[in-house]
């Protein structure tokens, strides 16, 4: 090989470690887009450079694409098979999936390649206690805490995702005694309060989070979703604020916001915010409804229409939207229309005494006064209280 040559491999080769490092600090401050594309660049430049694999690999996982993470690690530990932490992260990956026995086969395997490894221990008991392996758990969570007290958060997460937010917020604890600075214990702890309905302690724990990481987007969301059930809806746009600051296309985020902003009685506000989710998102059903609502409430029976079917081409089982589109078509002095939304609405939710009574009020309309009297005996039964309507 010519010295010419010799020399182009080693740039090649040294441009791929650039790339694949300049990600590593991207992803480490807050730009996971920017790290996958230096990631990408890496592995253009180098097709065989296993940690740039592994690295996308744990950029893909963190942003919830566990399938791309997967084939990452694939090909990671294809190139390198005594790569332990693709082992452990593909098992992670699986495990997240539901897929148990792949996960325990991986955690098995980066376990032999590295018996020290906490976080594989935590891993493989949380597969084992999902498969009813009690005992093998409870030895694989002991021994991750015997060789880290990190281990505590893994164990707590491990909980978590079982749906054991009391186990759960018990091993936060104990990681947050043994780790004050642990930001994603306090964080995951928060978001454990509120599966509990502890809205306030969630807020407590989220604001100690912030504290410590202030550029941490996930947190603002989740503390706004904790001030909205309290109630304290400017707080919640705050945070809301924040977060899409960090991540202008977080569609959840404008949606909450929009939600938010309505229950203040800013309808308009609110209506900006749904159309900027709808543009990232097209296919949620629920921002479709609430742009419906708020349509609604503004007298714009057209649109909410139109923003009810809308969400019932997106979810047809969506009694609530069959309803308040027949309510809509109702004002619209469409009685025909909206009688048959509201034996949709009745159909999905048999219980839905106002779905009865408007029904009969639009037949009632047509001088279907039988028809009309029938539903309102029955949203009575359902409902005393529309005696007195």
């Amino acid at each position: 090989m010519s010295k010419k040559s010799n020399l182009k491999l080693i740039a090649t080769a040294l441009g791929a470690i650039f790339y694949n490092n300049r990600g590593v600090v991207k992803f480490k401050l807050g730009n996971p887009n920017g790290a996958m594309a230096d990631y990408d660049r890496a592995i253009e430049l180098d097709p065989d450079f296993a940690d740039a694999y592994g690295h996308r690999g744990l950029a893909k996982f963190l942003m919830k694409d566990y399938d791309g993470a997967i084939a990452d690690y694939d090909r990671a530990i294809e190139i390198k098979p005594d790569f332990a932490g693709a082992y452990f992260y593909r098992g992670f990956a699986k495990f997240t999936l539901g897929d148990e026995w792949g996960a325990m086969e991986d955690s098995s395997r980066a376990i032999e390649l590295n018996p020290k490894f906490a976080d594989v221990h935590s891993n493989r008991g949380g597969a084992k206690s999902i498969l009813g392996d009690e005992r093998g758990a409870r030895e694989n969570y002991d021994k991750a805490i015997e060789l880290d007290e990190y281990a505590y958060y893994l164990l707590g997460s491990a909980k978590f995702q079982q749906g054991d937010y009391r186990g759960a917020i018990a091993d936060y604890d104990r990681a947050i005694e043994l780790g004050s600075d642990n930001v994603r214990a306090y964080y995951d702890r928060g978001r454990a309060k509120d599966e509990l309905d502890d809205y306030h302690g969630a807020i407590v724990d989220f604001d100690k989070a912030i504290e410590l990481d202030p550029d941490y987007a996930d947190i603002y969301f989740n503390r706004g979703n904790a001030k909205s059930k309290l109630g304290d809806y400017r707080g919640a746009i705050a945070d809301y604020d924040r977060a899409i600051e960090f991540d202008p296309d977080e569609a959840e985020a404008y949606t909450n916001r929009g939600t938010a902003k309505r229950d203040l009685g800013d309808l308009r506000g609110a209506i900006t915010d749904y159309d900027r989710a709808i543009e990232i998102d097209p296919d949620n059903a629920e921002t479709y409804y609430d742009r419906g609502n708020a349509k609604s409430k503004l007298g714009d029976h057209r649109g909410a229409i139109a923003d009810y079917s809308g969400a019932i081409a997106l979810n047809p089982d969506d009694a609530d939207a069959y309803y308040n589109r027949g309510n809509a078509k109702r004002r619209l002095d469409d009685y025909h229309s909206a009688i048959a939304d509201y034996s949709r609405a009745i159909e999905l939710n048999p219980d839905n005494a106002n779905a009865y009574y408007n029904r009969g009020l639009a037949k009632s309309e047509l001088s279907n006064h039988d028809g009309a009297e029938a539903d309102r005996k029955r949203a009575i039964e359902l409902d005393p209280e529309l005696k007195d309507r």
